[in-house]
């Protein structure tokens, strides 16, 4: 912030502060205490996407989605229509006990999430996500610690990781740095509640099973994808694109002992890596299974007009003796849909009876699991050289079984992972709240009375005077220091978080007196994690993690 904002934005306070009504308020006490595989993967695919020059994807106007950047999103409306993400207030009914992050829209939009809620109930379900320790854990990142946590209170295995070799090959920075910021990160998520004995903590450098699953991943990707999606050019280093395939192995790891749902909660930043990591499990999958309603391969558009000229031609009320045949489904598509291609495709098949199916096509299977398969299907089948087509099972029936076959010869069976987003934190100076930029954020590591001085210097969405503020009100939602009590000092307290939008908008909270009970709410805040951290230090300790350089050396 300059020199000349800071003085309006003291002076501004000085003037609400001249307000005796809200002074009451400074010294106010508060307790700290369905989608199937395939149709997600065929909806990705049909989104496309433009490449930009600064490592990101861009969507409309200033949308950018940039893993190593410092892009903002300003409007997060945007990311459903230009990337697929789905608004979570559709599933926010469905989570049992939401997080408080949930209930106030912090966490605005999801990937296929339901397969994971569907998975707390029986244990079968994961969460993990990753740290790159470039600085201090700051109250941006207690977001994603608190998001692991939560899924770990609800059943989730739990991995938290420090991306220390994209730190080193995307950031440079070196090893002494990221051991000690490493530490940081590992003793605020354990003293924030992260189970160790209920869950995982490790380092990309030190996991040989991450780094073996990264090379395999490698082989299903090529350079000229990795520009596609993330804009490397000639002077990229090979370091940083291997660093990208690690980060796909790290978000399929919980899922190499037995495949289950796993979330990654991620900024929406970090989109393409989950885009990119939802493809590449699909490619190291050994099966895919699809619905079809005849020999042929068709797209999801195509398949949309074949069901609409079997539903037509009479659909299930047809007889065995009388059915449907190809020919007659081009035929009605040429007088209702311009659609030449599935026509042809259709006038090829000539009188092949038209009978909705589930396929089972070879990916990458062994003819061993293939065989298999073939044994394991009950009911009438039709076995191709590529794909086996059935008659009688649902498609969760048949990807159920697609899945129990793969594993069951050596298969990965990985589901697509899905993924949670919160919205970025803004800056205490406004912008977006960064790690290289001390004025922007607090670090859970501040002096708790730096902390406190930092909120009182923090720029707020209140106006000129008192008297307008009592006339017009606040800017609540563009305003950094509501965004704390939103974000973190309301803890779980719903009814403090809408008490202070609802006096500020309503001209009743002035900012002098609202910053001042941020400011020492904030100081009780880190006072009480730093002591927690402390605790930590025991249990950090005792776990089995390399947090030197002595092997590197």
């Amino acid at each position: 912030m300059s020199e000349e904002t800071h003085e309006h934005e003291h002076k501004r306070d000085q003037d609400q502060d001249r307000d005796p009504d809200l002074k009451r308020d400074a010294g106010r006490d508060y307790d700290h205490s369905r989608e199937t595989e395939s149709e997600s993967a065929e909806r990705e695919t049909e989104v496309e996407r433009r490449t930009v020059t600064d490592g990101g994807t861009a969507g409309a106007d200033d949308v950018t989605l940039d893993p190593w950047g410092s892009s903002t999103v300003a409007d997060y409306r945007k990311l459903f229509e230009e990337f697929g993400i789905e608004s979570f207030d559709e599933v926010l009914p469905e989570v049992p006990n939401p997080h408080y992050l949930m209930r106030r829209g912090v966490i605005f939009g999801h990937r296929d999430y339901p397969r994971v809620l569907d998975g707390f109930e029986p244990g079968d379900a994961a969460v993990l996500s990753g740290f790159m320790p470039t600085g201090d854990p700051h109250i941006g990142h207690k977001l994603v610690f608190d998001e692991i946590i939560w899924h770990q209170q609800q059943g989730a295995d739990a991995y938290g990781l420090i991306a220390d070799l994209e730190a080193h090959s995307a950031r440079g920075l070196d090893w002494d740095k990221i051991d000690e910021h490493a530490r940081d990160y590992l003793l605020s998520l354990l003293a924030l509640g992260f189970d160790p004995e209920e869950g995982e903590l490790y380092r990309q450098s030190t996991n040989r099973t991450v780094q073996d699953l990264a090379f395999e991943l490698g082989i299903e990707t090529n350079i000229s994808e990795l520009q596609s999606i993330y804009g490397f050019d000639g002077e990229t280093d090979v370091s940083h694109m291997q660093s990208v395939v690690t980060q796909m192995a790290d978000i399929l790891y919980p899922q190499l002992e037995e495949p289950k749902p796993t979330v990654i909660p991620v900024g929406p930043d970090q989109d393409p890596h989950v885009r990119l990591a939802r493809d590449l499990a699909a490619r190291m999958r050994s099966f895919k299974v699809t619905e079809a309603y005849a020999s042929f391969e068709t797209n999801a558009a195509e398949h949309a007009l074949i069901e609409d000229a079997y539903e037509a031609l009479g659909g299930e009320s047809t007889s065995d003796s009388d059915p449907i045949r190809c020919v007659a489904a081009a035929e009605w598509l040429s007088e209702h849909h311009d659609a030449p291609n599935v026509e042809e495709s259709l006038r090829a098949a000539g009188k092949e009876p038209l009978r909705p199916r589930v396929r089972f096509l070879d990916r990458n299977a062994t003819e061993e699991a293939f065989t298999a398969l073939i044994e394991a299907i009950d009911g009438e089948k039709r076995v191709y050289e590529g794909h086996i087509d059935v008659f009688d099972s649902s498609r969760e029936d048949a990807a159920a079984l697609a899945r129990e076959i793969e594993v069951e010869h050596e298969g990965y069976g990985f589901y697509p992972p899905s993924s949670i987003y919160h919205r970025f934190m803004t800056g205490l100076t406004g912008g977006k709240m960064s790690s290289s930029i001390p004025s922007s954020h607090i670090s859970l590591l501040d002096d708790p009375e730096d902390g406190y001085e930092k909120v009182k210097a923090a720029t707020t969405g209140g106006r000129e005077t008192a008297e307008r503020q009592r006339e017009l009100g606040g800017e609540a939602d563009k305003c950094p220091v509501y965004e704390l009590y939103a974000y973190l000092l309301a803890a779980d307290d719903d009814e403090f978080a809408k008490m202070v939008y609802d006096e500020c908008v309503g001209g009743e909270r002035l900012c002098g007196d609202c910053k001042e009970q941020a400011a020492q709410l904030m100081q009780e805040f880190l006072r009480e994690h730093q002591e927690k951290r402390e605790e930590a230090k025991a249990v950090l300790e005792s776990l089995d993690l390399d947090l030197g350089l002595d092997e590197r050396k």
